[in-house]
């Protein structure tokens, strides 16, 4: 059974991380020719073409990955509940889909920000693809941290800040799952 378990949370795991990436860097407008954004596009593009004539984007945003990324949580949820000895009622099963995401949104900008950092000890090339899609990825939740807390010295704490406040809002999710579970 924890086989089958972690199969499922693996393979979904995967595909909901690319579908929320490619999300993420549609939304920061990433550089489109970046191969590791045509890797995503590629991955992620066959359930998204036909999903995008029913779920029209938004201001620019692609709401059909949205739904994709929320359709497959609530998928592995499901098949994972069928599972679970205590099963779960729909508006539970609805409750934890939202939360893994958010859990999975914090956790690509958390270790985002902690590779970005150890990146900079070494001064990797501004070029390099993945260098790339790593800042336009993490400059979002790094610019109003760098705003808030200046270089001291020229070293950077902003990082530091945001992880804090990352692991803050992880743990306060956990809080609430915890008392919605107890209840």
């Amino acid at each position: 059974m924890t086989a089958v378990i972690f199969l499922i949370q693996t393979l979904f795991g995967f595909y909901i991380l690319a579908v929320m990436l490619r999300f993420l860097l549609q939304c920061v407008r990433a550089d489109f020719y970046n191969p590791l954004v045509q890797f995503l596009v590629r991955i992620t593009n066959p359930p998204l073409l036909p999903l995008r004539r029913i779920v029209p984007g938004y201001r620019g945003l692609d709401l059909a990955a949205v739904v994709l990324a929320f359709l497959l949580q609530f998928i592995e949820v499901v098949l994972l509940n069928a599972l679970s000895i205590q099963p779960m009622g729909v508006g539970g099963l609805l409750l934890v889909t939202v939360l893994e995401l958010v859990k999975l949104l914090i956790n690509i900008y958390l270790w985002g920000v902690i590779i970005q950092a150890v990146l900079s000890w070494f001064n990797p090339d501004p070029y390099h693809p993945a260098a790339r899609v790593l800042t336009q990825l993490t400059a979002p939740v790094l610019r109003p941290a760098q705003r808030l807390l200046p270089p001291i010295s020229g070293v950077d704490l902003s990082p530091m800040l945001v992880v804090i406040a990352l692991i803050f809002i992880s743990l306060l999710l956990q809080d609430f799952l915890s008392l919605w579970a107890g209840r």
